[in-house]
């Protein structure tokens, strides 16, 4: 493939403050490059890094002089304007059942596939980022990642944790030759138990519309409403390379509700989901 991205999202968070670290390569015709970006609930920054200066062994990503990992990440970085410094370590994985793309992970040249790495585990730490510096010890953590050519036209996507759990749900246009469809994927991981919600096992959007997104699958109806922006701009793949902008708010206002069988097994409303909405 001539034109390609990878990349994986890490989310650190605690009562009082949130940090998600981006570490990424790309590749097109012209351009190889890597980066780490990290996104907060008070800004967004990046840092570009020679394509060289990018490796990857089993699970663990080296950019420069920073580090990322099932275990934990390490980021030092220094240049004109940023200064981050982190060690921080993961507890236990919560790994997805099986990968969450379900069969369309066997389809050929999809733009786009995206794999949960981490529902929930534990963080401990510290990250100090132009001065301002965090403790995480007693704070949770999710771990996903993307890779393809480019990031679907239209999409949202939203994390948070919630009581005794997280959840995560995507929806995007997927193009698959002449073909459009609303693709959807999707879990709530709530007290030790799983719920999956995907398009290959039939989950159908009702709404998509003024930052509210509700999902129906058999028994099951997932909402997810954005109250709140406060997002910041990132760098997305178009084409193997990392220059679309995005929107992505790592700590607002939130709406959650999952109904199965007419019964609400959860309803929360957060101020510390992260979300996309790029419809």
């Amino acid at each position: 493939m001539k034109e390609y991205f990878y990349g994986r999202y890490y989310k650190c968070q605690t009562d009082t403050d949130t940090v998600a670290f981006i570490a990424s390569y790309s590749k097109s015709k012209d351009k190889r490059s890597a980066s780490v970006q990290i996104i907060t609930k008070d800004g967004a920054y990046n840092a570009d890094f020679p394509f060289e200066d990018f490796s990857e062994s089993k699970d663990c990503i080296t950019i420069g002089r920073s580090r990322f990992s099932d275990k934990g990440v390490k980021v030092d970085i220094e240049r004109e304007g940023l200064n981050i410094k982190a060690d921080i370590a993961f507890g236990k994985n919560t790994p997805v059942k099986y990968d969450i793309m379900g069969p369309f992970r066997f389809v050929p040249f999809m733009e786009c596939r995206h794999s949960v790495y981490n529902m929930l585990h534990t963080v401990s730490g510290k990250a100090a980022i132009n001065g301002k510096e965090t403790c995480f010890d007693g704070g949770k953590g999710y771990t996903e990642g993307d890779r393809g050519r480019s990031f679907p036209r239209v999409y949202a996507w939203t994390h948070a944790f919630i009581e005794n759990g997280s959840l995560m749900l995507s929806v995007a246009e997927i193009p698959i030759g002449k073909i459009r469809f609303t693709g959807i994927i999707g879990v709530v991981y709530i007290d030790g138990k799983e719920y999956r919600i995907a398009t290959y096992k039939g989950a159908k959007a009702e709404k998509i519309k003024d930052g509210e997104i509700v999902i129906k699958q058999k028994n099951m109806r997932l909402t997810a409403k954005l109250t709140e922006k406060r997002h910041y701009e990132l760098n997305a793949p178009s084409n193997g390379e990392m220059t679309r902008l995005i929107r992505e708010s790592a700590e607002c206002g939130a709406y959650y509700k999952l109904e199965i069988n007419g019964k609400t097994l959860f309803e929360t409303n957060t101020e510390k989901a992260s979300f996309e909405y790029e419809l």
